[in-house]
């Protein structure tokens, strides 16, 4: 398409809606009527299996490319919204579980135990992920759930050491 076959101003406005919606709701997961976050953690683990194969790097840059776009997207459908974290948004959710599950060996238990500690941690929040929810648009929307998946991801290194067979 040429410059001159571009689309209108209102087509491409609905197109970067459209776009924006299906990311920032991890594909429609975060219209789930009970527990979006927990529905958009499984998306997580579902879309990080088949990225477990992968070199560390590749991983890295999924995740880098994910959190950008996902930065983008919950900005975007937020300010649409006027809600500064919409409970539909859960392309978060998506990306704290990858962090939770980075840099470990990948099984069903390590997985199950991931979510769990995910959750549990994206639920409390601590310290200072709760303060972090207040940075401004995505990246208070994002923050908060990529902090809580460094200590779920280091609540889960502590169980694999204590339980090396787990």
């Amino acid at each position: 398409m040429g410059l001159s076959e571009a689309a209108p101003p209102g087509q491409r406005s609905e197109a970067a809606d459209r776009l924006t919606t299906l990311v920032a709701t991890g594909l429609g997961c975060g219209y789930a009527p009970v527990a979006p976050g927990t529905v958009g953690s499984l998306l997580g683990l579902a879309l990080y299996w088949p990225l477990a194969r992968l070199h560390t790097t590749l991983r890295l840059a999924a995740l880098a490319v994910l959190v950008a776009l996902g930065t983008w997207a919950a900005s975007h459908l937020a300010r649409r919204l006027a809600v500064a974290d919409p409970s539909v948004v859960v392309v978060d959710e998506v990306a704290g579980m990858w962090v939770t599950l980075l840099f470990l060996p990948l099984t069903p238990l390590t997985a199950l135990a991931g979510f769990v500690a995910f959750r549990v941690m994206d639920v409390v929040k601590p310290f200072p992920a709760r303060g972090l929810e207040r940075l401004p648009g995505g990246w208070g929307i994002m923050a908060d759930d990529l902090m809580a998946g460094i200590y779920a991801n280091l609540v889960l290194r502590l169980v694999l050491a204590v339980l090396p067979h787990a």
